[in-house]
């Protein structure tokens, strides 16, 4: 299994299609094995899902991220989970590995006075 989740400064962030990196960690018999920092391609619509999906991730841990994001993300077998805390990439798959991630709300709902509205 692989993860994926967007960062900032070490830690996830909420604004998931603008984040400069991403953390990737790999899971085998539910313990990580593997994690690697690289940059995502230029923000467009589309761009990510299809990335993420090359690079054979299955779950994106994120903050936050708009309707038609996560449409494209089920669309290539990519299960999305919104609303995470800002937290280590490692502390967020272990809490996921042991089913104790606590959620909130996604912060990127694009809707009007989101904090990601556009």
């Amino acid at each position: 299994m692989k993860f994926a989740i967007p960062m900032a400064m070490g830690k996830l962030t909420a604004h998931f299609g603008h984040c400069k990196e991403f953390c990737f960690v790999t899971v085998e018999e539910n313990k990580i094995t593997g994690k690697e920092v690289l940059e995502p391609p230029p923000h467009e619509p589309g761009v990510l899902p299809r990335w993420l999906h090359e690079k054979g991730i299955n779950v994106v841990l994120a903050g936050g991220m708009g309707h038609k994001a996560q449409e494209l993300f089920s669309q290539a077998g990519i299960k999305v989970i919104t609303g995470a805390p800002v937290e280590e990439p490692e502390n967020l798959v272990n809490a996921y590995l042991t089913n104790s991630l606590v959620t909130g709300q996604n912060v990127c709902g694009h809707e009007p006075g989101s904090p990601c509205s556009h």
